[in-house]
């Protein structure tokens, strides 16, 4: 009870921010994405499968960024397809590499035991509706605007651009280092590893930010509250379910070993340092 007391408690939460937009149809579109999920979690259920967690995430993002401009635009060009296109690109990006990754291995350790509790495993999905709706809440509100103008939306595509290549980069290189047998149990120390122990997730902040700043010129009064979707993220990502989970684990796995101890404390947890 508890769990489903907090689901509609978080629900209840996005959608009253969903007017700070000042737009019914990103009001509209956050009440979609929290149907998607509920749905989406009958068949997870009652298979007690995590396994299309993700990709329900991913598609949630395609289709109601697409559902947006389509609504606001039809089917004629706008710079706003900027935005649409940036957030289509990271959310086919992602969800294929999580899905691979999960069918791969066959599980995802953050569900080990709230799959199998209804309640729980509800709340799980009901708070993927929370994360696609918030972070993705300053640019939908930019696109249904209809006041984003091209020479000054190219600057957050840059950054944007600029986080998604380290996110994709930092990535590839965690697969192809765990593709090796003998670093099954090693930890990675390479390439943009060396740099941060969190790469991908750095990247992860810096695409947001710059989808953020694609429509942040063109917001108007309240509807700059919509700004927080990239410090939503950040939180969740740092002190929720990234970072913090993952180095929990490894300080499990690794903690007092020598060469472990010397990574963690020459290399920054998450800001990368750039001139060593």
């Amino acid at each position: 009870m508890k769990n489903i007391l907090i689901s509609i408690l978080l629900f209840g939460f996005c959608y009253g921010l969903g007017f700070v937009s000042k737009s019914v149809l990103v009001q509209d579109a956050i009440l979609y994405v929290f149907l998607i999920m509920w749905i989406t979690f009958i068949p997870a259920a009652l298979a007690k499968t995590e396994k299309f967690y993700d990709l329900a995430g991913s598609l949630t993002y395609i289709g109601i960024t697409s559902f947006i401009y389509i609504a606001t635009y039809g089917l004629t060009f706008s710079p706003s397809l900027l935005i649409v296109f940036a957030v289509l690109i990271w959310a086919i990006r992602l969800g294929n590499f999580l899905f691979k990754r999960v069918l791969k291995d066959g599980q995802d350790k953050r569900f080990s035991e709230i799959k199998i509790k209804p309640s729980s495993f509800f709340a799980a999905w009901t708070t993927q509706g929370l994360w696609v709706a918030i972070c993705a809440l300053s640019a939908w509100t930019a696109i249904a605007s209809q006041r984003v103008e091209l020479p000054i939306v190219l600057i957050g595509f840059s950054i944007f651009l600029l986080g998604f290549v380290i996110e994709v980069v930092a990535d590839k290189q965690k697969t192809d280092f765990r593709s090796l047998a003998h670093n099954q149990d090693a930890f990675i120390t390479t390439g943009l590893w060396s740099k941060s122990r969190h790469p991908n997730y750095f990247g992860e902040i810096v695409l947001w930010i710059g989808i953020a700043l694609m429509g942040a010129p063109f917001l108007e009064g309240i509807q700059f509250i919509t700004l927080i979707s990239p410090i939503f993220t950040f939180v969740l990502i740092y002190f929720v379910s990234g970072v913090r989970i993952l180095e929990d684990r490894a300080d499990t796995k690794w903690g007092g070993q020598t060469e472990y101890e010397k990574y963690k404390a020459s290399t920054p947890i998450f800001f990368p340092k750039i001139f060593s």
